[in-house]
C-alpha cells in the first residue's frame, strides 16, 4: 500500500436490532411478563456461554455460543422493554438487580454438569421456547408479537440442535447412553414450572401466552423425541421451583455473582 493511499471509516448510523423500537410497556403486569421471560433468555445464554472452548467438539464451541448469543439478543429485546415502564435498560436489569429481583425458571439455573446434563437443559428449554414464541406471536400486544417472531426462527434450530444431540447420546456407546439418562432424571423436576398458570397470566390475558396451553405442543415433540431415542420419560416429582417469584435454586447465587463482578466493580464504564 503507497502512503497517498487513506483508508477510512464514515460514522455507522445503525437501525436497532432490539424488535419493539422504543415502545414503552404498557403496564407494571407487562413489564413483569417481559421480565420473566427476558430473565430466562438471559441465563440460559450465560449457561451456554461457560461451553465455549470447553465443548467436546470444536465445532460445538461454535454451535454453543451462537445459541448464547441468540438467547442473548432475545433477552436484550424483552428487558429493554421490560425496563420502559420504569426507566431501567437493559443493563440495569441485567447487572445491578440482586437475586430475589429475578423472575428465571430454576431449569435455566440448573448447572451445566456434563455435556448431557447441558443438552437435557437444552432440550427443555428450547422446545418449550419454541411453543411459548409460537403462541406469542398472536399477542395483541405488537412489541411482545413482534420478538416472538424473530426469536421463533433461531428457537427452532435451537430446538433441532438439542434433539440431534439426544438422538446421538442415547444411541452411542453405554456410558453416553447412561448419562442421557441421568441429565434427563435430574432436570425434569424443573419442568412443571415452565407450564403454572400464575396469577399474572390471568391479568394478562390476550397479552401473554397461557404456559398450561404450552403442554401439549411440547409432550408430542418430546414424546417424539424419546421415542426414536427409545427413551422413557423421567417419573420425577415436580420441585418446590418458585423462580417466578423471585425464590431461586442455591446454584443462582454464584452465577449472577460471575455474570455481574465487572460491571459492579466498574459501574458506569464504557470501552
Amino acid at each position: 500500500m503507497t502512503d497517498d493511499v487513506h483508508v477510512s471509516v464514515a460514522e455507522l448510523h445503525l437501525a436497532s436490532e432490539l424488535a419493539g423500537g422504543d415502545t414503552r410497556a404498557a403496564s407494571a403486569d407487562i413489564a413483569e411478563y417481559a421480565l420473566w421471560l427476558g430473565d430466562d433468555a438471559l441465563i440460559l445464554s450465560q449457561q451456554l456461554g461457560a461451553w465455549i472452548s470447553r465443548a467436546p467438539e470444536l465445532e460445538e464451541d461454535v454451535a454453543l455460543g451462537n445459541i448464547a448469543l441468540d438467547l442473548l439478543g432475545h433477552a436484550r429485546s424483552l428487558l429493554r422493554y421490560a425496563g420502559s415502564w420504569d426507566g431501567r435498560t437493559e443493563d440495569d436489569l441485567a447487572y445491578f438487580r440482586d437475586e430475589p429481583e429475578f423472575r428465571c425458571a430454576w431449569i435455566v439455573q440448573q448447572p451445566n454438569g456434563d455435556f448431557a446434563q447441558t443438552i437435557a437443559r437444552q432440550l427443555v428449554a428450547s422446545t418449550y421456547m419454541y411453543e411459548l414464541y409460537s403462541a406469542l406471536r398472536g399477542s395483541t400486544d405488537e412489541t411482545f408479537a413482534a420478538i416472538a417472531a424473530k426469536s421463533l426462527k433461531e428457537v427452532d434450530y435451537h430446538r433441532d440442535h438439542a434433539v440431534q444431540w439426544v438422538l446421538r447420546l442415547a444411541g452411542g456407546t453405554v456410558l453416553s447412553r447412561e448419562k442421557m439418562i441421568r441429565a434427563l432424571a435430574d432436570v425434569w423436576p424443573y419442568v412443571d414450572e415452565l407450564f403454572r398458570d400464575e396469577p399474572l397470566i390471568d391479568r394478562l390475558d390476550g397479552v401473554a401466552a397461557r404456559p398450561s396451553t404450552l403442554h401439549p405442543g411440547f409432550d408430542a415433540v418430546i414424546d417424539t423425541v424419546f421415542a426414536e431415542a427409545e427413551l422413557v420419560r423421567p417419573d420425577a416429582k415436580a420441585s418446590r421451583a418458585g423462580g417466578r417469584h423471585g425464590s431461586h435454586a442455591t446454584p443462582f447465587g454464584h452465577l449472577l455473582a460471575e455474570m455481574q463482578v465487572l460491571a459492579r466493580r466498574h459501574p458506569g464504564a464504557t470501552w
